[in-house]
Order: structure tokens, then sequence, then C-alpha cells
């Protein structure tokens, strides 16, 4: 009995977390961080003492060293970056290297930052270790779904209240509002990521709640499961999907939008072919998203700014291009272990042959970053990874019978999918609230293919 009160109190801590850690900006300031930082580590204390108290195993299953395991890979590759930084003498011959040797230098470059990427990194997978290790039955996930969807609802509703009462400043950090939705983040396109992310979830989790038994159609039964389907939660979980939309269509964020739409195409008919039962309500569900709820509310709510935006894009007027063309060299210098984690904005000015209209302390453009950062290997490691947990999703549609895990499945690998897309053009895991929704989502594809079926559920939880 107290083992499953000591459960549910950290399950609450960490849907708590998932709801408050966008709130602080994004948690992309020291002040913001460092409070999760705190907070992830008294959990994990709390649960050493647990297990050493009940005799238990830190570690409860073995499939949790999938996602532990890169973790703290990279965790201890940051941790050699930091622990043998670039001297003076070596910066410069750093800054005026031509041939290929300085790839063959584990260090940072700047020592502070790469100290600051590693104790991010720990936080993380403090974070993944107890969502794997609580998130054990399907009310515990359904737990966690209502966390991402109320956290990303709150944002959306925010950042839609700001924009449409033009608001200059926004009234608790008093950061410029500008035209675009943002929420309580920085950058607008952070924001569209975030709610990207958790619209593909709860799509997902919609998609659990439709029947898959086909029957013929009766008028009355119609009506009364209209009725029941208003009276229902998937009514509420319909009306937050639209409000996180309408969210994303103010943001502006062209790729934000286009990737979400894309992603939800593409995992839309892949889903339509690898179900063994789809839906019934599938198809009807994916094409009321894509006409309700981009054409109709986004009419209402300024498409045509977004469309307007994307017409106006230009490679003449974006720099982004030329910030990756640029960044090759440091590649080419450093392709095995990178200049440090965290240190494109201190390595890039020292090759950037022209100022550019804008100061970029990022790539925006997170596979560039990571090379620049972490060299070609550990980039390529981390990419695996992140397949893996796509293919790991896939085969949750395909093979398992629960509506709810197939779901979710559905939800993980569109948010994959998206996430890859937008990164192409954004530094979206530079955010540690959109890092952490990520990493819960690379958490869930293996948390769905392993749960047992709900009528397992004790053995699991056990």
């Amino acid at each position: 009995m107290k083992s499953l009160r000591f459960s549910s109190i950290m399950l609450l801590m960490l849907a708590a977390i998932v709801v408050l850690v966008p709130i602080p900006l994004a948690s992309n300031r020291i002040w913001a961080w460092s409070i999760f930082v705190f907070w992830v580590s008294l959990l994990v204390l709390a649960h050493c003492i647990f297990c050493a108290w009940r005799k238990k195993t830190l570690v409860r299953y073995r499939w949790q060293w999938g996602l532990l395991g890169p973790l703290l890979a990279f965790a201890a590759f940051q941790l050699l970056q930091f622990l043998n930084p670039y001297t003076a003498n070596e910066l410069i011959t750093f800054k005026n290297a031509t041939d290929l040797s300085a790839a063959f230098r584990i260090g940072s470059i700047d020592p502070y930052m790469t100290q600051t990427m590693l104790i991010k990194t720990l936080m993380y997978t403090g974070f993944v270790w107890l969502v794997t290790q609580y998130c054990t039955g399907q009310r515990a996930l359904k737990i966690l779904l209502f966390a991402i969807v109320l956290s990303a609802c709150l944002q959306a509703f925010y950042g839609t209240v700001l924009n449409l009462l033009n608001f200059s400043h926004s009234p608790v950090f008093g950061y410029p509002e500008g035209n675009r939705a943002r929420g309580s983040f920085v950058y607008q396109n952070h924001f569209a990521n975030f709610l990207a992310l958790s619209l593909s979830l709860a799509i997902g989790w919609l998609i659990s709640e439709l029947k898959t038994s086909k029957s013929r159609f009766k008028f009355k039964t119609f009506i009364s499961d209209a009725m029941q389907t208003l009276l229902s939660s998937k009514m509420l979980l319909r009306l937050a999907i639209i409000i996180m939309i309408i969210g994303l269509i103010l943001s502006r964020s062209r790729m934000g939008n286009a990737g979400f739409f894309s992603a939800l195409m593409v995992t839309g008919v892949l889903a339509l072919f690898i179900y063994k039962r789809p839906p019934t309500m599938l198809k009807p569900l994916l094409i009321s998203i894509f006409v309700l709820d981009m054409i109709i509310v986004g009419s209402i709510f300024g498409l045509e700014k977004l469309q307007q935006r994307i017409e106006d894009t230009s490679f003449a007027s974006e720099t982004r291009d030329e910030v990756v063309i640029d960044s090759m060299p440091l590649i080419q210098k450093n392709w095995l272990t990178g200049t440090g984690a965290g240190t494109f904005y201190t390595a890039f000015p020292q090759i950037q042959p022209a100022p550019y209209t804008s100061y970029y302390d990022h790539a925006h453009n997170e596979y560039i970053q990571f090379m620049v950062e972490l060299g070609v290997p550990v980039t390529l490691f981390l990419g695996v990874w992140v397949l893996y947990c796509l293919w790991l999703s896939i085969r949750t549609m395909q093979k398992r019978n629960s509506k709810l895990l197939k779901g979710v499945a559905f939800g993980c690998c569109m948010a994959i999918l998206h996430m890859l897309i937008h990164n192409t053009v954004d530094f979206n895991l530079q955010a540690p609230a959109n890092t952490m929704l990520f990493l819960l989502i690379l958490s869930l594809c293996f948390i769905v293919k392993n749960m047992p079926e709900q009528n397992r559920y004790k053995k699991f939880a056990s």
C-alpha cells in the first residue's frame, strides 16, 4: 500500500513538471531550468532512498536501458569535453588551424557552456529514468497525457489571448509580443514546436477513444452516439485540439505548421495501412482536422497571414542558409569530437566571414549545431537512437491490440516526424521545455511497446 502511494505521488510530481516547465520562459533561462534541476534531483534522491528502504531495484525493467544508456553515454561524452578544455594558446591555434588535426582533440572551447549542457543532460536523464520507472499502467499513462494536453492548452490559450488583444508586452515577464503568438515562450518557433508535439499526442489519444467495431447505420443509434460524444471526454479532447491548433496558427511559424500537417498526413496514411483494425472514424477525424481546423478555424484566426508569410519567404531575405553554409568549416575541422556542447555561439563568430542582419547564437538547424558542438559520430549516434524510437512506435501501431497503446504510438510517431522536419530550420532542442517534452515522447515509445495489456496491469506494476 505504501509502495503504491509513493508511486502515485512520484507520478503526480512528474506530471506537475510537465505542466510547469514551459511556464517560466520555456525554462530557457538559468534561474528557470535551475528550479527544475533541483526538483528532478529531489525526486531522484527520493526514488533512491525509497528503493533502498523497500529493497527494490533502482531500474525496474531491462528495456529502460534503451533510453538511459544513450543518455548516460551522451553525458559521459560531455563530461570528457568539460574536463579537457582548450587553453588560451590552443584557442589561438584553433582559430588559425587549417588542417584536420583539431578534429582529434576532445575538449571544449567554452567549458562553462559545456558544464551547463552537462547539468541539463543529467536532469533530462533523471526525468526519463523516473518516467519509465513510474509510468507502469494505462491509468498512469493517461495522467501523463492529461498533463501534456493541459500544459499545451494553457500555453495556447495564453498566447492566443495576448495576440488577439494586441498586447505589446507579455504581462508577466514583460517580453515584447509582436504580431505572433508565443505563449510564455521567448521564441515563437519554440512555442509552435511545443504545441505541435503536444498536438500529436492529443490526436493519438483521441484516436484511441474511437470505436473499431463496424455496425449498420441506424438514426436512433447515431443520435445516441452523438449525444454521448458531446457529453464525453472525447469532446473535451477535441476542443483542446482546436485550441492548440489556433495557437499554432497564430504563432505564424512556417515550418512549425508545415511540419505538423505533413507529419499528420504521413502518420495518418501509415496508420490506415498498418493498423490491424483501424477505427471506423479515423479517416473522418483526420479530414476534419485538415478541413475544420486548418481551413475554417484557421481562416477565422489569420491563416491568410501565415500563408502570406510563407509566400514572402525567399532565400535572398533569409540568412539561415548562409549560417548553415558558413558552419561547414567548423564541422570539417572538428568533425570527430566537436568544439564542445553548447559552444556554437562561441565557435561560430571565430569563422564567420561577414556579419549578418541579426545575431545568431544558434545554427537554426539542430543537425548542423550538433555536428559543430559534438562531432559527426555522436550526432549520428543520437540520430539512430531517435529513428529507433520512431521504429518502435510504428511496430506498436502494427502489433499491439490495446487501443490506448496504439493511439499513443500514433502520437509518438507523428511527434518524432514533426521534430525531424522542424529541426532542419530551427533549434528546438535548445529550449529545456521542448527537450523534456521530446524526451518524454521518446520514453513513451518504449513504454507503450513494452506495457502489458490492461488485464495484466497488476503484474507489470508489482
